[in-house]
């Protein structure tokens, strides 16, 4: 098969992984900076184009979509899509999982769990908000937020509405969670490969962060999920439209919460962790849903 990367960078890990994972597996792998393609659409004919190119013999896509650019890419995607081309990633869901109050109002209605969670426009409803998540302390997020960024643990009533009140005064979107200390600053990290945690791992933050993301200096140890932890974590996969997904749930006395459902999860951590080739496992994904033998003089045009 042709597999092409939706990447800006060919020398990041998870891209590097998934072309070596290709490629061992006899595929014809290629990067295409999704930032430097184009559509072109016509009654019937929705073409894409990488510079002066035409994009053509594309099996499959497998988008690795910055945060920065989520509009342009899901456009792309959706470019493909119209092409019916397999992608790993539908255009859909990656919209779903990069607006995180939609992401949270969809977990709602799927009843999965997750720290309770309240949003409002107005400074005046500031009081509402603490009272409704349980008080002091609290956790503020930007709904723009990644990698642990625009996230703020309030230890009181009075640094909570000081830091909600600065933020809505540079009309910045938020959402308000109760925060949950039995996690002790620890998080977990699930990647779900068509509808199953392939691989987990405990991420740890470093002494006096209570973030435990690895970009912000934390580490991690291989952890063994019970059942309904896994359940949770595809569940929550499911409910935003994603068949490969790293799913960030809380470890807290009433069971699994979710923090975030990321479609383009990195690949470094988990593999480094917990040992387990993810590469592999999500070619491997592609190959069952599209079950077409390797044709190996087809030329990918980009």
């Amino acid at each position: 098969m042709n597999i092409a990367i939706l990447s800006t960078n060919k020398n990041l890990y998870s891209t590097k992984r998934l072309v070596e994972a290709g490629e061992d597996r006899g595929h014809n792998m290629t990067v295409l900076n999704h930032t430097k393609c184009y559509v072109v659409m016509e009654p019937g004919k929705p073409e894409i184009y990488y510079k002066d190119r035409p994009v053509e013999n594309i099996d499959a896509v497998i988008p690795r979509i910055g945060a920065s650019v989520t509009f342009y890419g899901s456009s792309i995607i959706r470019q493909f899509e119209m092409r019916k081309t397999f992608s790993t990633l539908s255009s859909l869901g990656l919209v779903r999982s990069r607006d995180k109050l939609r992401a949270t109002q969809i977990l709602a209605r799927h009843n999965v769990g997750f720290p309770k969670t309240a949003f409002a426009k107005y400074p005046s409803d500031v009081d509402y908000l603490i009272k409704q998540v349980g008080g002091a302390p609290l956790i503020v997020k930007l709904l723009e937020g990644t990698q642990g960024l625009g996230v703020v643990l309030a230890e009181t009533r009075k640094a909570a509405k000081s830091v909600i009140e600065a933020f809505y005064g540079l009309s910045a979107n938020i959402i308000v969670q109760e925060f949950i200390s039995e996690a002790n600053g620890c998080d977990v990290r699930a990647l779900v490969v068509d509808n199953k945690v392939v691989a987990s791992y405990k991420r740890i933050g470093k002494e006096g962060d209570f973030r435990s993301n690895l970009h912000r200096g934390g580490s991690g140890e291989k952890i063994r999920l019970s059942k309904i932890e896994k359940d949770a974590a595809v569940k929550a996969a499911q409910a935003l439209g994603l068949k490969i997904a790293g799913v960030d749930l809380l470890q807290s006395n009433r069971g699994p919460l979710i923090l975030e459902v990321n479609s383009s999860p990195g690949l470094g951590g988990v593999e480094q962790y917990t040992g387990v080739d993810v590469a592999d496992k999500i070619i491997a994904y592609i190959e069952k849903n599209i079950n077409k033998p390797l044709k190996q003089k087809d030329k990918v045009g980009a």
